[in-house]
């Protein structure tokens, strides 16, 4: 049996289905804040927690917001760990919204911090800056969120949206609230379009909570749920089942081809799962960069047709009908 979890099958598969992967006009900047988050979630690719110190700096925050402020990139996509639980976070939102040409934030929310002493604020705070919010709710029974996600998360992040609701998000046009779901264990997302419709009926039915869209995202064989296929003994079959459900539909539409990742210190990779695996970027002829890459060393005029670095983690984003930071690819 070939080893899928060190050779790397993908960019020969890319090959195989005559999909070239390369980066096209930047229309995304996102920006991973760092590891600090009130919760230890079993998907995490990212090994958020509540004792993480890598956290964005304001300096950092500066050099991002004057070079973004030059751009024409269209789209501010926070991400972590729990952004909210950065100092920098409100300055951050309320600058990029006050630009002269205000650009789009969304949040990757945890609701629960909503319900954390110290962050009562968050919810009035993004209805007033019209932040797009993006949160996890693996499903609309409590077992399978508790299990993921941590004992009593369901019932707060329940809490969360109703005061979410409260406000407009999920029922004001202006104010867009997207669930995401990730499967618990080691198999692919269902159908979205079908899962969407269900939750959206359990939801409103049991906790009158209305929501915009369902994204349902697959598991990335890295990091904290790596860990966790390893303990199951499902690592190898896990990366078997997504190599056998490769998709080549899906490769037009992936979120590393229109999309710069920073991590919190400012370095540039091609998507956050290879910022948490420190994957360097390519460049224009294919080769390794030889020096790490940071925000404000780039220009994302040219920051284009570059071949994107990819690795066998890449076919969780390519199996069945594809995921991406905004949900299914090819239905």
């Amino acid at each position: 049996m070939v080893n899928l979890l060190i050779k790397n099958d993908f960019d020969q598969a890319l090959a195989d289905s005559n999909s070239p992967l390369l980066r096209s006009r930047p229309e995304i900047l996102q920006l991973n804040v760092g590891k600090l988050c009130n919760l230890t979630c079993v998907h995490c690719h990212v090994n958020a927690g509540p004792g993480r110190k890598e956290i964005v700096t304001g300096d950092t925050i500066d050099k991002l917001l004057t070079w973004f402020e030059k751009t024409d990139i269209p789209i501010l996509d926070m991400t972590g760990g729990t952004p909210e639980m950065i100092p920098d976070f409100k300055r951050l939102v309320k600058t990029v919204r006050e630009f002269d040409q205000p650009r789009r934030v969304m949040d990757r929310l945890n609701a629960t911090i909503i319900n954390e002493p110290g962050f009562e604020w968050v919810p009035e705070f993004l209805a007033e800056n019209q932040v797009e919010i993006i949160a996890s709710m693996p499903c609309y029974e409590p077992e399978n969120v508790n299990e993921q996600r941590g004992d009593g998360v369901f019932d707060s992040s329940i809490s969360a949206f109703q005061q979410l609701n409260e406000l407009g998000y999920g029922r004001d046009p202006n104010l867009i609230m997207n669930f995401v779901y990730n499967p618990n264990g080691g198999f692919l997302p269902p159908e979205q379009t079908a899962l969407e419709a269900k939750y959206k009926k359990e939801m409103k039915e049991h906790f009158d909570i209305d929501f915009n869209s369902l994204f349902c995202i697959a598991n990335m064989p890295i990091a904290r749920f790596a860990s966790y296929l390893k303990r199951n003994n499902e690592l190898q079959s896990y990366m078997e089942t997504l190599k056998d459900a490769y998709n080549p539909a899906t490769v037009g539409g992936l979120m590393c081809k229109n999309t710069i990742n920073v991590s919190w210190l400012g370095e540039v990779f091609d998507c956050d799962f290879n910022q948490m695996m420190k994957l360097p970027l390519h460049t224009a002829d294919g080769g390794d960069q030889k020096e790490q890459l940071y925000l404000w060393d780039i220009d994302h005029e040219t920051f284009e047709n570059v071949p994107i670095r990819t690795g066998n983690h890449c076919f969780g984003c390519t199996a069945g009908s594809g995921s991406s930071c905004g949900g299914a690819i090819s239905e």
